[in-house]
């Protein structure tokens, strides 16, 4: 009797090592598919010719808790000071040095005094296309924020996000001990999550997904083990050798923390004015769809829809420009 027992226990733990194992090998295979790029995206690649770079200030650092240094660029108020002042958050992919100097410029030239951020991962800061892990991009901003502050005490601060740059703008303005540090969030073109009905398929040819890797590697955290988030899972529709300007890929942990935690949780918790600027012709986002998706949510968020205007003009078209500018200028803390 006691011989037929251990061997059904025995058989039993055979049977669950085999499905173990086989789980196992499905992870990994899932894990090891290689991730494809996209083509070019010719409407993103051709945003630069709008944009007149010889203004742009020098690049400047701040050494943020871990002793990385990370890039920003300082645009002093060149029109008459009106004692606001903003930090900008670059779109996937960029940096202080891509297309958005054209916006940054505009609004220091009303009298915003300006910062552009590289954010971990992107242009000066790090190492392209990572991070060390999820919630150190809002690390990074809580030391540039104290790093301002020795020299700017008592400058209210807007925080500007563009397309993904926003996505995280979104994440900062729900972070409780990160809201207080800006008096208002603009969110230009906003991706606001994976499941949002913003969204156009493929971000409109931009972004492609490793999917099977993403899926594996959540269940692995799923089931407590946090590993190979290092691994890249999310490409960028970048020009070919374009790798000293622009980041192609994302790890897992950068993709996971370049964003929103989920548009429907952020919101209800920013407790700061929002705005949301959508151009009209977005070919990555349906900026038709924001009010509704959003003010559902939050019905307090201001949304405006600027015509004419595609993903990248919203920071780079004289048009968008000049609304944009003037909104950070002149709209206060009380005004969403």
């Amino acid at each position: 009797m006691a011989i037929r027992l251990l061997r059904g226990v025995l058989n039993g733990l055979k049977w669950a090592l085999v499905a173990v194992g086989g789980v196992a090998l499905i992870l990994a295979a899932m894990i090891a598919t290689p991730l494809q790029r996209p083509p070019e995206l010719k409407s993103v690649s051709d945003s630069v010719r709008a944009v007149d770079f010889s203004t742009m200030p020098a690049l400047e650092r701040f050494q943020a808790r871990d002793g990385t240094w990370i890039g920003f660029r300082h645009y002093a108020p060149n029109g008459p000071a009106t004692g606001r002042g903003a930090v900008f958050i670059h779109g996937s992919s960029g940096s202080s040095a891509t297309v958005n100097h054209a916006l940054t410029y505009a609004i220091a030239a009303r009298g915003v005094e300006t910062w552009a951020l590289d954010m971990r991962g992107h242009g000066a800061s790090g190492t392209r296309g990572d991070i060390g892990y999820v919630g150190q991009l809002e690390d990074d901003l809580v030391d540039f924020v104290a790093f301002l502050r020795r020299t700017a005490p008592d400058l209210p601060l807007t925080l500007i996000g563009h397309s993904a740059g926003a996505g995280f703008s979104l994440r900062v303005a729900a972070t409780p001990i990160m809201q207080d540090m800006f008096v208002r969030t603009v969110l230009l073109a906003p991706y606001l999550g994976y499941d949002a009905p913003t969204n156009q398929l493929h971000s409109g040819g931009w972004a492609n997904a490793d999917i099977p890797r993403l899926l594996g590697l959540a269940a692995l955290r799923k089931l407590g083990i946090d590993c190979c988030a290092q691994l890249p899972v999310l490409a960028l529709a970048v020009p070919p050798n374009s790798a000293k300007i622009l980041v192609p890929t994302y790890s897992d942990r950068l993709m996971r923390n370049f964003a929103t935690r989920g548009y429907r949780l952020d919101f209800p918790n920013a407790t700061r004015p929002i705005t949301i600027f959508g151009a009209a012709e977005d070919e990555m986002m349906i900026s038709a769809k924001y009010a509704e998706a959003v003010q559902a949510i939050k019905p307090s968020v201001d949304v405006k829809l600027i015509d004419g205007i595609n993903h990248m003009g919203i920071v780079t078209n004289p048009k968008a420009i000049s609304v944009i500018a003037e909104d950070v200028a002149t709209r206060g803390a009380g005004q969403s």
